[in-house]
């Protein structure tokens, strides 16, 4: 009798949160990198959330929500970037222990300054975030990459990380973390989200 033996399952799933007016263009490194990870066998939710460019919080958040619950019982990972890194601290604060993670990596986090009519964002805005009901959210602590020159990350972003227990690495010189600001491909998040005892960041 054959022995038709069945591939081994992932040992993880990552879910990816882009930001604002962000419609997935193939051009950013969010792309690259789920493009990436499935090349390598590992399963990956780039969800399109509604409306990027006028974004409604509640909406957001209850896809949020139905794509934790599709992580399934292995390793869970999330990565966001700009807006999503918001939609994260403002979500994580509230998640029931089922929709709980392993690891979350912030990109270009945002601060006070970036949520504004202008920018159709206000209602993402993080105040009075509880670090305790953060770091509930995810079994390791949080990782931060922060460019020195993103003009809309936290003003203090040192003492911002700190206040939340947030692992942080600062790129220099590296704007908001875009395609424009070259980050297509991007080797320093992908060595991150496939090595679980990574803290450093490279570029």
């Amino acid at each position: 009798m054959t022995d038709i033996s069945l591939p081994k399952p992932p040992v993880r799933r990552f879910l990816l949160l882009h930001g604002l007016d962000n419609h997935r263009p193939k051009e950013h490194w969010m792309w690259w990198l789920a493009e990436s990870l499935r090349r390598r066998g590992e399963q990956v939710l780039y969800p399109q959330f509604p409306a990027p460019d006028r974004p409604s919080l509640g909406t957001w958040t209850e896809l949020l929500r139905a794509e934790l619950a599709q992580l399934g019982d292995r390793e869970r990972v999330v990565v966001a970037h700009s807006l999503g890194t918001a939609l994260w601290l403002r979500a994580a604060q509230n998640l029931p222990d089922e929709l709980r993670v392993d690891r979350v990596l912030l990109v270009s986090p945002l601060g006070e300054q970036a949520f504004c009519a202008e920018n159709r964002n206000e209602e993402f805005a993080v105040p009075d975030v509880d670090p305790e009901r953060v770091a509930a959210a995810s079994d390791k602590p949080l990782r931060a990459v922060i460019s020195t020159t993103d003009p809309y990350a936290p003003v203090d972003a040192a003492t911002w990380a700190k206040e939340l227990g947030v692992g942080v690495d600062f790129l220099p010189g590296a704007g908001h973390i875009t395609p424009g600001d070259g980050y297509g491909p991007w080797p320093g998040v992908l060595d991150w989200c496939l090595d679980e005892s990574r803290t450093g960041f490279g570029s």
